[in-house]
């Protein structure tokens, strides 16, 4: 199980992270200052380090420095507010391996976390298949039954979540939160918007409502629709 470490001084965030990582099967642990992230990360019980860049008593620049002059090669993401090509060319200079501007979408860094942990272990399948319908990771292509489908950003990692959770019901909630980010409205109806463009698509089969929860996907795509 991946060990992440995530210094981030904003609970909001640190415990939507930490939420997510923990339904993906990982196990983080949270820092809420640059200090304890550098005590953290130096012990090498971590397998990847989310930094951000505004901590507080010593900021995410200099844990980076100060790791990587430790001789840490723990991978690194800068998670920050900061996005001036600047910051960026700062972070990746100084050792980051990746850096993500604020607001995000969880399954884009999650994508970015399996991303670096593939560097020194087995390589996942950047295929995901099921029933006929194929999502490729790497080149962001949907195919059903071999004909290739045209989606869109939000539609792909919509799809990419159900079939990362074939069979499991999953909540408008949790679907807001892994496609759309923190910064989502819970009275939104645009869940359900999603589902339909996806129904059209890729095969209205493929997803079950489960009234009144949120939706499933049907790994078996013969099954009924249920209502």
């Amino acid at each position: 199980m991946n060990r992440i470490l995530i210094a981030e001084d904003e609970p909001r965030i640190s415990a939507f992270v930490d939420k997510g990582l923990r339904a993906a099967g990982m196990t983080p642990t949270v820092v809420g200052d640059g200090r304890a992230a550098l005590d953290y990360a130096t012990t090498g019980d971590f397998d990847l380090l989310i930094l951000d860049i505004g901590l507080p008593v010593v900021d995410g620049f200099a844990v980076l420095r100060q790791l990587r002059a430790s001789g840490s090669a723990v991978p690194v993401i800068i998670l920050t507010a900061r996005d001036s090509i600047t910051d960026t060319v700062a972070g990746l200079e100084g050792g980051a391996d990746d850096y993500m501007a604020k607001p995000f979408r969880f399954e884009e860094l999650l994508a970015r976390i399996r991303l670096r942990l593939r560097d020194d272990r087995a390589p996942e399948s950047t295929v995901l298949r099921h029933g006929g319908l194929a999502l490729d990771l790497r080149t962001r292509r949907a195919t059903v039954d071999e004909r290739t489908v045209e989606l869109s950003a939000r539609e792909f990692a919509l799809a990419e979540t159900f079939m990362r959770h074939p069979g499991q019901v999953l909540s408008r909630e949790q679907l807001l939160s892994r496609v759309w980010g923190y910064d989502f409205d819970p009275g939104s109806n645009v869940v359900d918007v999603y589902v339909r463009y996806l129904r059209r698509k890729l095969g209205s089969e493929r997803f079950a409502t489960v009234r009144g929860v949120g939706y499933r996907f049907v790994d078996e795509p013969a099954d009924p629709v249920a209502e």
